[in-house]
């Protein structure tokens, strides 16, 4: 039987991959009336013992469970092997044949489309009325097909998208490379409806989604989709790009970057630092220790700010680690996740996968930036920070001195030199907010294709400009608009008057958002919003720190530098 066989591998797998030493210590024996008692006995666990009990397991549950015909056993397999690995750590992990897939194309920095952004509007009363196109992608197959923002998608093949929500009309969107999406649109222009078909086809998923000149000489690169294998040839390029436009001093935006290839980070780390400094050192069970430095005989110089955050872990944390125990970068934002394990996947029949621990990372100084998981509390370990309400929280592992003898800790992620919370509102006044988003959309359409009287001048007529610069002038939202636009919500929405009045600012931006969206794309968009990023901000305001402290370090002689 194929189920029982492949669990059975699974498990063979895992057991040649960690050694198990546990003892069987009580057994539930036979009942006798009412008499019940456990009986101890010390039977050692075997390999084989295992299989035979998993095997046995499933048989049973074939054969007698209530509602055995409606078990998905690719779940049933999937949990059991998962619950098995947790027991052993947070991060390895089974991914099945589809997650593997989905997997292999996240570290390719791409998935398999048509290359759209969508986005629903519901009617005045919070229905769900249809999915339309927001923004399609350079050179993907929906941008070539001529899609564009305002297209309210109706079918896909032959299937009535009307009604679905968006993440499901996603899913008929996406599809294997090569195959038809034919697609019925109406033109929110002109109300024709039209199909156009699409071979669908791969869609770069960048790990730099945005990279622009956030001030004269001040470069930023958003590095938040992870290192992937793409990862430094486009952060090469952006810097590239970025110098010919003038830059002399640069903010990496790490926030929520999950993390990834190390060998990517290793890359960027060695941009900066000096052949033979240490970016990262690998303690294994079976290898040993292995160190990881810089080949770099003419590494950048420039100022540099590193932004992070709670997301920010994995091969992120160990790229800010290494930069910080060199003094190279100056790290604003909050306490970042603290995960720092090498992971290896270990390919398994019919198309799964298994990634397992198999060492741990050190920064430079020699610290761990693991934090502690040995309580087995999942919850805990993912959601609970260890000390939130700090205004400098810093781990409970020893002291460790940077380059310069800066005090850096081990013990859980990497501590920011200056902590600096996000802005955040309270719950409600966000749920508030929400409610404006549909009217918003709405306005925007009839904005952006000049259908409000005497706004002409905002409608987008021609097609996405690719890796624009936003100005300050591009699509600012006068008073005017904005007056047209809260008699249209209370109106058309029935939004009270007074929410429209106070949430004036948050209009304006999401306003401006949807038309810079459809004139420049949705990573353009993602600019609207820097502005008011907190954190951001006081990232340009701490250059001056960044540049003290990259002169002080280049004045530093480490051990490195004498292997020139």
């Amino acid at each position: 039987m194929r189920n029982n066989l492949v669990i059975v591998l699974l498990i063979s797998v895992f057991l040649q991959t960690a050694t198990f030493a546990q003892t069987t210590t009580a057994k539930l024996a036979p009942s006798t009336g009412n008499d019940k008692q456990l009986v101890k006995k010390d039977v050692p666990t075997t390999g084989e013992k295992i299989e035979s009990d998993m095997s046995e397991a499933l048989s049973v549950i074939q054969e007698k469970y209530v509602d055995s015909k409606k078990i998905d056993y690719n779940e049933l397999f999937k949990s059991s092997i998962d619950g098995m690995l947790h027991s052993l750590d947070p991060h390895s992990n089974y991914y099945d044949a589809k997650e593997f897939e989905q997997f292999r194309n996240d570290q390719n920095s791409q998935y398999f489309g048509i290359g759209a952004s969508i986005g629903d509007l519901r009617d005045p009363d919070g229905n769900n009325v249809v999915t339309y196109i927001k923004a399609t992608f350079e050179n993907a197959p929906a941008n070539r097909a001529g899609l564009r923002y305002g297209d309210k998608i109706i079918e896909v093949n032959g299937t009535s998208m009307v009604g679905k929500p968006y993440a499901e009309v996603r899913n008929f969107l996406r599809g294997p490379r090569g195959t038809l999406a034919k697609i019925t649109v109406e033109r929110y222009g002109t109300g024709k409806r039209e199909t156009v078909e699409i071979i669908r086809d791969a869609v770069p998923q960048p790990s730099i989604p945005e990279a622009y000149m956030i001030r004269p000489g001040i470069g930023y690169i958003a590095m938040t989709g992870g290192f992937n294998k793409t990862t430094y040839d486009e952060f090469y390029h952006a810097m590239q790009d970025l110098k010919a436009q003038g830059m002399t001093q640069l903010i990496l935006d790490l926030r929520n970057n999950p993390g990834g290839l190390v060998s990517q980070a290793h890359q960027i780390a060695s941009h900066f630092l000096n052949r033979g400094q240490v970016i990262f050192t690998q303690k294994g069970r079976f290898e040993g220790t292995e160190t990881y430095r810089s080949e770099n005989r003419n590494p950048e110089k420039m100022p540099l700010v590193l932004l992070v955050n709670r997301g920010t872990a994995s091969a992120s944390e160990i790229f800010s680690g290494a930069l910080q125990d060199h003094d190279r970068a100056y790290i604003i934002g909050e306490h970042s996740f603290g995960k720092a394990l090498v992971m290896n996947p270990y390919l398994l029949e019919y198309g799964s996968m298994l990634m397992l621990v198999i060492a741990k990372y050190e920064t430079p100084s020699g610290r761990l930036i693991q934090r502690d998981y040995s309580n087995g509390d999942l919850y805990d370990y993912y959601l609970n920070e260890s000390d939130p309400n700090s205004s400098s929280p810093k781990p409970n592992g020893p002291e460790f001195k940077t380059d310069l003898g800066r005090s850096v800790y081990s013990g859980g992620g990497i501590v920011p030199d200056e902590i600096v919370k996000p802005a955040t509102i309270p719950i409600e006044r966000a749920r508030q907010q929400a409610k404006l988003l549909d009217s918003i959309f709405a306005f925007s359409l009839d904005l952006t294709f000049g259908k409000v009287p005497g706004q002409e001048t905002y409608r987008v007529d021609k097609p996405i400009k690719f890796n624009y610069d936003l100005t300050a002038a591009d699509y600012s939202i006068s008073d005017q608009i904005f007056q047209t636009y809260k008699k249209f919500a209370v109106e058309k929405y029935k939004m009270p008057a007074a929410l429209v009045d106070k949430e004036k600012d948050y209009i304006l931006r999401n306003l401006r958002s949807e038309l810079v969206t459809a004139a420049f794309g949705i990573t353009t968009s993602l600019q609207v919003y820097n502005d008011i990023d907190n954190q951001l901000q006081r990232a340009i305001e701490v250059l001056p720190k960044a540049k003290q402290l990259a002169l002080e370090s280049s004045k530093v002689k480490s051990t490195a530098e004498n292997l020139k």
